[in-house]
């Protein structure tokens, strides 16, 4: 029964979305308000919902690469000018930005004054120590003694300034160094991804603010998609370590990839402001975000930073042949299996069907005799009567328009006589089938859209996705 709910409520969603808005019982197709009929659609039009059956959920991804190079910032140093923006496409060579060396020169300048003096300082005192052995050689042997005392004292102070010169060298080096390499190159070829210059306004280009690196570029070649799921949705098993997913390009429904999601991060989860309010009256709840990532079987057509959605492979894609109608469409499976139908004169008939395969994952028969993609049909409900006046819908409602009993308000009876309309709102507006955790945001998208891609990934060109990861939203 749960996954019927779900069902019926991301089809009709589906479908009302295109109408223009969420409804089961839907008063705008030129009916009186005192009128009942019962309003169907075709086969065709409730068999080709979008992507898959327009039934699973799907989840906001971005486009990352799955090497980053990130330069730490000299604390010493000063930054002097930086040569890239955030964006910008780099190769292996590419001058990143360079460091202040006017104080290195005026260093570099008094270091070599100091390991000059020291320089002459040691020829003095070797001249020194040598006149010393010889006047010990000419001294009495009373002499001898006082004279070898000075000799060490004059060696040790010797070596302790050879030391020093040493140290002043390695000083002059490092200036050099730093004067030298005062420009830093890309390491690797890729888009740089953020830079944290206190003179720059520029974000982090995947929207990652957590970065305390200066600079961070992002390979190219080798990209992986990092999405966002929220504790709620992974008990329901369809994102695991291991399984199979598609990645859908948003602003091309017919451009996808496939992956295996490899890790789903339990070590970072986030916790969101998207707090869920339930009908069930448990009052406001909070929950984490898990970010996970998909290793793809191939990149061709991707961008770096791109949005996607990411959704279960469960066989969605598999090209069918024939007519295959979702289980709840259908009455009577074990005996005599039947759906509600338009009869061909605006009448409502008990329509029998005959069954063949039944596709356990999409919850869909085949139907290999009874219907065609032309025939309306309509979602079986309390109420419904052969011979009852039939509209076909022209937003992509279903279901009687004035119900005996009172006006209903498109919610369904659970298995404890209770009504559930099997949707909560958050407060951005999301709405939510509570049965699987399933949201759906009542925009461009045909399907159920949750969490976000890690707070606002990389901002593509062709849309935005604000809040992503962290704050469950999902802007088109």
């Amino acid at each position: 029964m749960k996954k019927k709910v779900i069902a019926i409520v991301c089809a009709v969603a589906v479908l009302a979305a295109a109408g223009g808005g969420v409804t089961w019982h839907f008063l705008g197709n030129g009916t009186k308000e005192d009128d009942n009929v019962v309003y169907v659609n075709t086969v065709k039009a409730l068999t080709n919902l979008g992507t898959g059956n327009g039934m699973e959920n799907r989840y906001a991804g971005v486009v990352e690469s799955e090497n980053t190079w990130k330069v730490e910032k000299n604390s010493e140093k000063k930054v002097k000018e930086v040569y890239v923006e955030v964006g910008q496409e780099v190769q292996v060579g590419t001058p990143l930005f360079s460091y202040d060396t006017e104080k290195f020169q005026s260093d570099l300048e008094q270091a070599q004054l100091d390991l000059e003096r020291i320089n002459n300082e040691l020829s003095s005192m070797n001249t020194n120590i040598n006149q010393l052995y010889k006047d010990k050689k000419q001294a009495s042997k009373d002499q001898q003694a006082s004279i070898t005392l000075e000799i060490q004292e004059a060696e040790l102070d010797l070596k302790k300034k050879e030391y020093e010169g040493k140290s002043k060298q390695a000083e002059i080096d490092k200036l050099n160094d730093n004067i030298t390499n005062a420009t830093v190159i890309s390491e690797i070829a890729g888009v740089v991804k953020s830079i944290n210059n206190d003179d720059s306004s520029a974000g982090a280009y995947s929207g990652d603010n957590s970065d305390n690196s200066f600079l961070t570029v992002l390979a190219t070649g080798d990209f992986r998609v990092k999405g966002q799921i929220n504790e709620q949705n992974m008990s329901d098993g369809s994102i695991t370590e291991g399984s199979q997913v598609i990645v859908h390009s948003r602003v091309d429904e017919n451009q996808t990839w496939t992956g295996t999601v490899t890790k789903i991060d339990r070590e970072n989860a986030r916790t969101g402001s998207n707090n869920v309010y339930s009908s069930s009256g448990d009052g406001m709840t909070q929950s984490s975000n898990y970010p996970f990532y998909v290793q793809l079987d191939g990149t061709n057509g991707l961008m770096l930073g791109q949005h996607v959605y990411v959704e279960p492979d469960i066989g969605q894609q598999e090209v069918k042949t024939g007519i295959w109608l979702s289980d709840y469409f259908i009455n009577d499976v074990d005996s005599n299996p039947y759906v509600w139908a338009d009869d061909g004169n605006g009448k409502l008939e008990k329509r029998s069907v005959t069954l063949g395969t039944y596709d356990e994952n999409m919850m869909e028969y085949q139907i290999t005799d009874g219907l065609k993609e032309e025939d309306a049909i309509t979602f079986p409900e309390d109420g419904l009567e052969e011979g009852m006046k039939t509209v076909v819908s022209t937003d992509g409602s279903l279901g009687q328009s004035n119900p005996a009993g009172g006006e209903d308000d498109g919610m369904l009876d659970n298995d404890d006589g209770m009504v559930d309309d099997g949707m909560t709102q958050d407060e951005n507006g999301m709405v939510d089938n509570t049965m699987d955790g399933a949201e759906y945001s009542g925009e461009e998208d045909t399907t159920n859209v949750i969490g976000g891609a890690d707070n606002g990934e990389a901002e593509p060109a062709d849309t935005q996705e604000a809040g992503s990861a962290d704050d469950g939203e999902v802007q088109p």
